[in-house]
């Protein structure tokens, strides 16, 4: 029953962030206890032969002893994008993660919903920047396009001081410039990086350092103007949370019928 509510625990949370973008559901694994082999108690004991010994204790099946949660693991499938509009929206199309510069070091990211603080940085909805090869990328409104290789560029005749504001109708683009290349990066085993909470995950020792891609690999398209949605399939969580339910209302049936039947047995045996 404690492995049930762990589950349940994870199905709720799948639940309650299909709404979040870019987010990965979670999923349990059970590992089950050793079985213990039953034997017909009356005829337990080890008969002897010239040619030795041989049980006369049948084997008459095996009895379960529970399971435990051996690993609760994300699964980083690919959401579907949707269009905004917004130039500030990013989507990755593909495997690989955003970086973002937060108060406890450089974070991963699958959450391209960004916006232009006053200093012309894109940040996340915390105010954590978005990082570029170069650093923090800093532009003006209206005056930075994302390519879909990440690399950005921008108009040099207006520059990316976010004093300098253009509105969108007024950029002519007759020279553009090469600002920045987003860091999009990935690690070797993406199933071990651990979740902190408002769509960060940090590297652990299994997972491995974050990298960029090499040449052989296929890094992700970034889209500018679309938002990745979260991997939950709403009807399947609600199914596996039906089931989960019905679970653990027969195993503590079960629990409770066993309890009757042991307080007969006491009751009858303090008679006897």
């Amino acid at each position: 029953m404690t492995s049930l509510q762990a589950k349940m625990d994870v199905t709720a949370n799948n639940l309650a962030n299909v709404d979040q973008t870019a987010f990965k559901k979670d999923s349990v694994i059970f590992k089950s206890f050793p079985e213990m082999l039953l034997h017909r108690t009356n005829d337990d004991g080890v008969g002897w032969t010239p040619m030795g010994s041989f049980d006369v204790s049948p084997l008459v099946g095996k009895l379960g002893t529970g399971v435990e949660v051996n690993e609760i693991y994300t699964r980083f499938t690919q959401g579907a994008v949707k269009k905004t509009d917004r130039d500030s929206d990013l989507a990755l199309n593909g495997e690989g993660f955003f970086v973002l510069q937060t108060n406890r070091g450089a974070r991963l990211s699958r959450n391209g919903a960004f916006m232009l603080n006053k200093d012309g940085h894109l940040v996340n909805h915390q105010g954590f920047p978005l990082l570029g090869e170069k650093g923090v990328i800093q532009v003006n409104r209206y005056n930075y396009i994302v390519k879909e290789n990440g690399e950005v560029w921008i108009n040099a005749e207006i520059g990316n001081d976010p004093a300098n504001y253009h509105g969108k109708d007024m950029n002519d683009w007759k020279n553009p410039v090469l600002l920045d290349k987003l860091q999009i990066r990935t690690v070797d085993y993406p199933r071990h990086l651990e979740k902190e909470g408002d769509s960060f995950y940090n590297t652990t020792p299994e997972s491995g350092d974050m990298r960029p891609f090499v040449n052989k690999e296929n890094p992700p398209e970034i889209l500018q103007g679309f938002l990745e949605t979260s991997n939950v399939n709403v009807v399947r969580e609600m199914v596996d949370m039906i089931e989960l339910q019905r679970q653990y209302e027969a195993n503590q049936k079960s629990i409770t019928t066993h309890d009757s039947m042991l307080g007969s047995l006491i009751n009858q045996v303090g008679r006897n």
